[in-house]
């Protein structure tokens, strides 16, 4: 096999979402894809995610002479420090060596652009999911996704003390992530203030709002529209779950259907959208890779005098 590493056409997409009669999905999912996979037209769906493509910076393509067998593009969250990896397409599924490459190339290339992580969101348990941590990524958190269907005779109001974040609340929240999320989570993830904000997702045209408290924030809610689909995130303290969860709905009120993305690990949410007719949609793995290696600092000790031996005074 031998890979190239250039610049996306569009020729290239088509032939390679349609390669050999079948049509082969991306699997990265990102935060400002959910729900719109679920189009009944997979190949118009897919030129119209990929398009953009033919003018990224971040793309590799893996070509077997005349065919293409793979395709990886990356991009920028929060700043130029954190990567994701947003289309994976993989039609080598009899060889694994094609994604390894394609994900190899890119790491070495977020290293050189001095990104310190790169992510990436997969189907759990899915062929990709084990390649990638084969390739150095580690999964840190699991997701799943939710969906409803909107009832527009239903009637939601955003409690009064929501209100929309200022640049004054970013350190509250990351205040707030530091007590809600898991120490484990969070050294894989992000342990300062920029490794956080380099890390922080899009939802697309995303409208943020807190829930304060006297001494900070207690909840951060994210809602996003996209035509007729609303996507909204949230992290909250315990109780604040069901004030921000309120505010969602309200102000999605007027989409079709809401999805979110909600942690494993944040059992009263998933209970609470479950009760309130969320249905599950699908299950992903969140991993990331650091492109450096942290070393240990060297510390300063004292030097000791061994026991019988008199100490030498050095003279100028």
């Amino acid at each position: 096999m031998t890979s190239t590493a250039r610049t996306v056409l569009p020729t290239d997409l088509v032939a390679l979402v349609s390669y050999d009669g079948r049509v082969y999905a991306n699997e990265a999912m990102t935060a400002d894809r959910i729900g719109s996979e679920t189009s009944p037209h997979p190949i118009e769906t897919a030129l119209e995610q990929w398009f953009s493509f033919a003018t990224g910076r971040h793309t590799w393509i893996s070509v077997k002479g005349a065919t293409l067998r793979g395709l990886l593009s990356a991009r920028n969250r929060g700043s130029k420090l954190a990567w994701e990896v947003d289309c994976l397409i993989d039609a080598a599924t009899d060889n694994s060596a094609v994604l390894m490459s394609l994900l190899d190339q890119m790491a070495d290339a977020a290293g050189r652009s001095h990104a310190l992580r790169i992510f990436l969101r997969l189907p759990h348990g899915s062929f990709s999911e084990e390649i990638a941590m084969r390739c150095g990524f580690v999964r840190y958190r699991g997701e799943t996704l939710y969906r409803r269907a909107v009832d527009r005779n239903e009637k939601h109001a955003a409690p009064e003390d929501v209100r929309r974040r200022d640049d004054g609340d970013l350190h509250a929240i990351f205040q707030l992530y530091n007590a809600v999320v898991p120490e484990c989570e969070r050294r894989v993830e992000a342990l300062t203030l920029n490794e956080w904000r380099a890390a922080q997702e899009h939802l697309g045209r995303t409208s943020h709002y807190v829930l304060p408290r006297e001494d900070g924030v207690r909840g951060w809610l994210r809602v996003a529209a996209d035509g007729e689909i609303g996507r909204f995130a949230l992290l909250a303290a315990h109780d604040a779950l069901d004030e921000l969860l309120e505010a969602a709905l309200a102000k999605l009120a007027n989409r079709e259907t809401m999805w979110t993305l909600v942690p494993d690990r944040d059992a009263g949410l998933r209970a609470r959208l479950e009760a309130g007719g969320f249905e599950t949609a699908g299950e992903y793995s969140v991993l990331c890779r650091r492109t450096v290696r942290a070393v240990p600092e060297a510390a300063r000790a004292p030097a000791r005098i061994q026991e019988g031996r008199p100490a030498i005074a050095l003279r100028s």
